[in-house]
């Protein structure tokens, strides 16, 4: 027999018992929509953390305080038990090779007031290497200068989210806002980065000198020269593990620590950051993806299944196609062409059903919408195997019935 009239004769038979053959592909069909979507929002996750990540700054280096009780350094309200101090900030500028940028900061939270409008947003006083530490740029105006940041002058750059709430469609350049009825003039407005992937308004927070910061706004909340964080940007990717081994060195040293004792600080580097947590993602992704993949080994079960019984059904119509001339191997293509078909058929639909899930996913959760492109290939092969795997027993022993046997069979 030519191959369309098995393939005919196949698809004839799937359609002759639609509701059989929904209800046989219907574990394929959860098996390839799960392993789509899991697979997609691993994806998604990692692009959400490598985005995170990316927004902090290129080859950067975060020195952050490690509280401690004991030592002089008491974790305390206020800032009070802040380890770093300026002083560190300048040594790593003067003192580590392949630092292109060194930017130490304190925070605060400060109610702004200009022109009737309010808003609650956060402030950090830094220097102006800061905008190049953090690769930062300005849609407007300019970034205050070392002269300025020296003499604590009273002078901002805001974010977009904070122009916006204050001001509007207006421009804010050249005007006042008061800080906790401290008067600043904002000289800038930061280019928007959106949302970070926690979920955090980057472009709602407000940029001073640190000196002004530290005695117009966190007041005695904050040492005179305590910072609490220090970002340095090195040159390269390739340096950033170098940097980071002499910017640990230089502060132990700078803060007399003997050897053997713990660190008063912590350092955090980006890169390492960022494949720890891909690593982490793709493991669990592929745990998903497996636990989902089971589903696709129950559908392969109960095509089997429906196709042994589909061969004790028809025994009597492979007698007559025997006896008429169709050779076993005609049989065996034939009822294996009804498993794939049933297979297939169900990797379409669940590949449907994934892509959709998946970026409905995405929308609800704000959630970046990753489906690879090795998802389609790779769900339709998949579902091929499961059919010619779990179809070849049934398609075997329906080609190895006895001719005579099979006729007599009612």
């Amino acid at each position: 027999m030519r191959l369309w009239e098995l393939v005919r004769f196949a698809v004839g038979a799937i359609i002759a018992h639609p509701m059989r053959s929904v209800l046989t592909s219907l574990g394929v069909v959860i098996g390839v929509a799960a392993v789509v979507m899991m697979t997609s929002i691993g994806l998604g996750a990692s692009k959400r953390v490598t985005d995170t990540i990316a927004g902090l700054g290129s080859n950067l280096i975060i020195v952050s305080p490690n509280f401690q009780r004991g030592g002089g350094f008491v974790s305390g309200g206020g800032g009070q038990g802040l380890s770093l101090r300026d002083s560190d900030a300048e040594a790593i500028a003067k003192q580590v090779e392949d630092v292109v940028a060194v930017a130490p900061v304190v925070r605060g939270q400060a109610q702004l007031a200009a022109e009737g409008a309010n808003w609650n947003t956060r402030i950090e006083g830094v220097t102006p290497a800061y905008l190049d530490a953090r690769d930062l740029t300005l849609s407007s105006g300019r970034m205050f200068d070392e002269r300025e940041a020296r003499q604590g002058r009273k002078v901002l750059v805001v974010g977009a989210t904070v122009a916006r709430e204050l001001w509007g469609e207006v421009d804010p350049l050249g005007r006042r806002v008061r800080v906790r009825s401290v008067p600043f003039e904002v000289i800038g407005v930061l280019a928007s980065k959106g949302q970070s992937g926690f979920g955090q308004d980057q472009d709602d927070v407000v940029l001073g000198p640190i000196g002004a910061v530290r005695s117009r706004i966190t007041g005695r909340r904050t040492r005179a020269d305590a910072v609490q964080t220090i970002y340095v940007k090195a040159s390269d990717a390739d340096s950033l593990d170098r940097v980071q081994e002499d910017v640990t060195n230089l502060i132990r040293d700078q803060h007399r620590i003997k050897a053997g004792d713990d660190d008063d600080f912590a350092t955090q580097n980006m890169a390492s950051i960022l494949q720890a947590s891909q690593a982490a993602i793709g493991t669990f992704t592929v745990l998903l993806a497996a636990v989902a993949g089971v589903s696709l080994v129950v559908g392969g079960v109960g095509i089997m299944n429906i196709m042994l019984v589909a061969v004790t059904e028809r025994t009597r119509e492979i007698g007559l196609r025997m006896a008429v001339g169709a050779r076993r191997a005609d049989i065996l293509i034939q009822f294996a062409v009804e498993a794939v078909a049933l297979s297939l058929v169900g990797g379409l639909i669940g590949l449907t059903i994934g892509v959709l899930g998946a970026i409905g996913i995405a929308k609800l959760g704000s959630w970046p919408a990753a489906v690879p492109a090795w998802a389609g290939p790779l769900a339709l092969g998949f579902s091929m195997l499961v059919g010619l795997v779990f179809g070849a027993y049934p398609s075997w022993r329906a080609a190895r019935l006895d001719p005579i046997e099979a006729l007599r069979r009612e």
